[in-house]
């Protein structure tokens, strides 16, 4: 099922486009996509085209972080109906909860995560409907930042922002729109911030707009999506780097009890196994490929207790070794 997006996550597109001195049209016409479908923000276009417009703007201006500079004029507002709720949660961790509760009013092709480790908290991304992509992970990354920015004000520091792509070679926009510490490469895409700062009171939070806005929001049509395949996907995508990638886990996180989400997927034609070897055969060949992971830590992120039994799934599955894969990724970059 094609998975659609309001156009709002394109806001500021062409601001950008322009400021690089880059024609928008030739790329949109490529995508599918027009100036006419991106007026309105709350139109829903296929979430593929998107990625895509980015990674393809990226590559003709020669602006490797295209996405992140669309993040640094986001407001609270560009979330459409959603901004009334979030803006009047009482936490940022409330804020968050409730951007991921309604997660289909957004952006579907989006999972996000909240993990509690010690005092910090780590909030994951992960980019369901085109993993990998440089340009729509740093903007949703960005994005995420500047809401935490919105509600908390300069108390917002977060303890370091990751990626697991590799840093660019000019990272002054980066610095700019997070202004701490940065991790590329990491096993991870997400902010950790302080659990406290999570915690701390939103100054702008009405209680009596909030319960408006919550009867407001649900109240809305539901738009098409939401499949189970789709959020069990979703789910996987978060856990399985954690070691938690269980179908208990999943269902457990989906507000759903394990035998209701089995005869959902059932009834979808799928099964819990195959979403499960889907996800793991993406995020291998996205580890593998990254010289920067050794086989034993990506047969850790990928749940198998050795670097023997990865490397024979591997194989199983590729047709060679992880050893050669990387080898012959390394020539394809080269």
């Amino acid at each position: 099922m094609e998975t659609l997006i309001r156009a709002a996550a394109l806001s500021h597109f062409f601001e950008v486009a322009h400021s690089l001195g880059l024609n928008p049209q030739p790329l949109l016409r490529r995508v599918g996509l027009s100036r006419a479908m991106l007026q309105d923000p709350d139109r829903r276009v296929p979430a593929a085209a998107v990625v895509a417009l980015l990674e393809a703007s990226a590559q003709a201006s020669g602006c490797l972080t295209f996405g992140l500079r669309m993040a640094e004029t986001r407001q609270l507002s560009d979330f459409g109906a959603m901004s009334l709720l979030i803006g009047q949660q009482p936490t940022l961790r409330a804020a968050l909860a409730t951007l991921i509760r309604y997660r289909h009013l957004v952006n579907d092709s989006i999972a996000l995560l909240l993990e509690d480790v010690g005092k910090t908290v780590v909030i994951r991304h992960e980019l369901v409907s085109a993993p990998g992509s440089r340009q729509a992970t740093e903007l949703a990354i960005g994005v995420l930042a500047r809401l935490g920015s919105a509600l908390l004000g300069a108390r917002w520091q977060p303890v370091s922002v990751n990626f697991t792509h590799a840093a660019p070679a000019d990272l002054r926009a980066h610095r700019r729109l997070f202004a701490c510490p940065l991790v590329f490469n990491s096993e991870f895409n997400g902010i950790v911030c302080l659990a406290a700062d999570l915690d701390a009171p939103n100054p702008g939070a009405d209680p009596v707009m909030a319960r408006y806005a919550q009867r407001f929001v649900d109240a809305l049509p539901a738009p098409g999506g939401g499949a189970i395949g789709h959020e069990v996907r979703a789910a996987i995508y978060l856990l399985l780097p954690m070691g938690r990638a269980t179908s208990a886990a999943v269902a457990q996180g989906l507000g759903l009890s394990l035998r209701t989400m089995q005869r959902q997927l059932d009834e979808a034609g799928e099964t819990f196994t195959g979403i499960l070897d889907e996800v793991r055969r993406e995020l291998a060949r996205r580890y593998v490929e990254n010289p920067q992971y050794s086989l034993t830590r990506v047969s850790g992120l990928l749940g198998y207790g050795s670097p023997a039994a990865f490397s024979r799934w591997f194989s199983a599955r590729f047709g060679m070794a992880p050893v050669a894969w990387r080898k012959q990724a390394g020539g394809r970059a080269g």
